[in-house]
């Protein structure tokens, strides 16, 4: 049977992803992936030597594993066009990519939750409540499905794609590993409706597709601020049309009290440590629009002063808040 996807786009999308939740592969992982591209070893083998270089590894970072054993999972899950547009099939995507990773995987969450955001200058979406997560799914998926794509503009399609998975995403269904969930739920229907979405777009921008749900999802009318789809509609265009728009994600960050300070650098880069603490030198530099040589000059002041250490030494350690 001819071969659908390149190995490249599969597992770099699986890699990606992973930094919705500032997860990093293992430098083993990513060396055995590389044959996986050059194709010397296929995504079941890949799976076996991740599985079995942890069998005999003590001490790795959890974080880690997760995004090794998640990676791949993601990767061989959106290399099978199989697909049924149900909430079963959301769930079960949820199974297969966090078994043996969440002992809740696979289930709706009990319980109702915030989580800050940097973007929302730490504030929280209002997410689904998890006495209705079955029925609030089953809505949203029975509107979808009715819904006729017919006649429409692409502008249309798109915007309305923005709104689905944006509604999708503010559920919340499951405790932890929703917005990758999300992802690869969207790519494998995208991909029923007969979209091509076999780019880059996924692995090289995964923080800022959470980051525009954050904001298609806040609003605060108080301080008149409303919902923003605008950033998952430039996304969806690189994404489904191959444009070329710029995706900056302090683009996406709102300051909601006008007549507070902007957080400090030296905040920022502790606020960046604390979301991914394997996070480097390069990362933390895109991501806070600041220069390597400023970041490693902020960083030796935030050690001689005892606020980070480092764990582990340079190539394989960890940054550690004190």
């Amino acid at each position: 049977m001819e071969k659908k996807y390149s190995n490249k786009y599969l597992i770099e999308t699986g890699i990606g992803l992973q930094d919705v939740d500032g997860l990093k592969n293992s430098s083993y992982f990513l060396c055995e992936a590389d044959r996986y591209v050059k194709g010397e070893i296929s995504l079941e083998q890949l799976d076996d030597l991740v599985n079995s270089y942890y069998e005999s590894k003590q001490g790795e970072n959890e974080r880690t594993i997760e995004a090794d054993i998640v990676s791949n999972r993601i990767a061989q899950i959106i290399s099978d066009d199989s697909f049924v547009f149900t909430v079963g099939q959301l769930i079960s995507i949820h199974k297969r990519l966090f078994e043996d990773v969440f002992t809740h995987a696979g289930t709706l969450r009990d319980y109702n939750f915030i989580k800050r955001e940097w973007v929302l200058d730490n504030r929280s979406v209002v997410y689904g409540d998890y006495v209705e997560l079955q029925s609030t799914l089953e809505y949203d998926f029975d509107v979808e499905r009715k819904f006729k794509y017919t006649g429409l503009s692409t502008d249309e399609i798109i915007e309305h794609l923005a709104t689905f998975i944006a509604n999708l995403w503010q559920i919340h269904p499951f405790r932890e590993g929703n917005t990758r969930t999300t992802a690869v739920f969207f790519i494998k229907y995208l991909r029923s409706l007969g979209y091509d979405v076999t780019n880059d777009v996924f692995a090289k921008n995964a923080w800022y597709f959470r980051n525009s749900l954050v904001r298609a999802n806040f609003r605060f009318i108080q301080k008149g601020i409303e919902s923003d789809k605008s950033f998952l509609i430039l996304f969806l265009r690189n994404l489904i049309l191959g444009e070329k728009n710029t995706l900056r994600n302090r683009d996406l960050r709102i300051i909601i009290d006008k007549q507070e300070t902007k957080p400090s650098r030296e905040t920022r880069i502790i606020e960046l440590i604390e979301k991914n603490p394997q996070i480097s030198v390069k990362e933390l530099s895109e991501k806070s629009s600041v220069s390597p040589r400023t970041i490693k000059s902020i960083i030796a002041s935030l050690k001689e002063a005892g606020k980070i250490k480092r764990i582990n030494g340079k190539r394989f350690g960890y940054w550690k808040i004190l």
